[in-house]
């Protein structure tokens, strides 16, 4: 599954790839996914839908990671064609119908949410109660990330309290979550969104074991830094031990770019040259599809000539996608190799996170071009 190579210039070595090529470095992925697992206080759920590409999967449960955050049968069909014995949660407050039961009848799935009263006896009607974990989940945002994740699902705090009693009364046990947004920038956003569920769990007659509180971890780009994940899970502990939370509770997160954003590069072609624009055979209907968002507007890059890396001075380059749309423009500008010119590549890293699962074939534009970088003594951009 997917070709391998030593490095960028041995594969470039070997062809001069027409479409773009995706390249995943299963040594930043084991890396990623061993420090957060051993330093987050509690259980890590990957979120599919960042990278849902089997080799980005693989490389992740490789590392460590044994229960994954899924929005659909399809999903979790994924990853239990990877990994049997993972462990995959149904975590979408709106599903088709019937895949709740065959999730469950057929992957062994126990663990659901809703966010509203209404959305309870549907599940129910699908599900083994007694055997099954169903959160209700709670609207928070914070100013700091990137999008606010709660302006589509997410009750008010004040009516969580009753959709826990509906859980519990319905025969399954009631669990609470919230998600602060994606990408957040800072670590009191945890702080702030935990206090919430305090005042939420104090409000609560019935008991209360897991907290799942979601996604959100950033990665640093080019001009968007951010503080290390140490500083997150720091703020996360410290808040910890005021949850009032039934025995044997447990603090569960959904990272998502926080695992996939660092193991993945894109290689991109220039396909013309204007002065400082260039057009490349990949753009904002393909992987770079997540810079239409608040947040960052470049990936790091590097350039070649051939197989071998192109040095010189510098130039910042405006850069555009292959389509006939003309919003098919990146937002930020690049710092490039002067010289570069229509048939050089750009790898840009940083590109795990939000491309594969979302990228289109508008215009007829589409490369499923994925391949491995196998020696730990190459690293993508940074």
């Amino acid at each position: 599954m997917g070709t391998a190579y030593k490095s960028v210039e041995t594969l470039l070595q070997a062809r001069q790839p027409g479409k773009p090529v995706y390249c995943i470095y299963p040594h930043i992925y084991r890396d990623a996914a061993r420090h957060f697992v051993a330093n987050f206080p509690g259980r890590v759920l990957y979120a599919v839908k960042a990278n849902n590409h089997p080799l980005v999967i693989q490389a992740l449960g490789n590392a460590g990671v044994e229960h994954f955050d899924c929005a659909s049968r399809q999903e979790i069909e994924l990853v239990k064609s990877l990994f049997p014995d993972a462990t995959c949660y149904l975590m979408n407050p709106v599903r088709l119908v019937g895949d709740a039961r065959r999730s469950q009848q057929d992957f062994g799935t126990r663990h659901f949410m809703i966010d509203h009263r209404s959305g309870l006896a549907p599940l129910l009607a699908e599900i083994d109660a007694e055997s099954s974990v169903v959160f209700a989940r709670m609207a928070v945002s914070h100013h700091s990330a990137m999008a606010d994740l709660s302006s589509k699902f997410g009750a008010l705090p004040e009516d969580v309290p009753a959709i826990l009693q509906d859980i519990r009364d319905g025969g399954a046990e009631a669990a609470l979550a919230f998600n602060v947004g994606t990408g957040v920038t800072e670590p009191e956003a945890y702080t702030y969104a935990m206090g919430l569920a305090r005042e939420v769990l104090e409000n609560t007659p019935i008991p209360v074991r897991l907290l799942d509180i979601g996604g959100g971890f950033p990665r640093p780009y080019p001009g968007f830094i951010v503080p290390p994940l140490d500083e997150f899970f720091a703020a996360i502990k410290g808040i910890r031990h005021e949850l009032p939370l039934g025995a044997d509770s447990e603090i569960m997160a959904e990272p998502g770019r926080g695992l996939s954003a660092p193991g993945m590069s894109t290689i991109a072609k220039v396909l013309l040259r204007k002065e400082n624009r260039l057009y490349l055979n990949d753009g904002m209907y393909g992987a770079f599809w997540e810079l239409r968002f608040k947040g960052h507007v470049r990936y790091p890059a590097r350039a070649y000539r051939g197989h071998a890396p192109l040095e010189g001075r510098q130039h910042s380059f405006h850069l555009f996608g292959p389509t006939c749309d003309s919003s098919d423009e990146m937002p930020g500008s690049v710092e490039l190799p002067a010289a570069i010119d229509v048939g050089d590549y750009i790898e840009f890293g940083s590109m795990g996170a939000y491309s594969l699962s979302g990228r289109t074939n508008f215009n007829g534009f589409y490369s499923d071009d994925v391949v491995t970088i196998d020696s730990s003594a190459s690293s993508p951009p940074t």
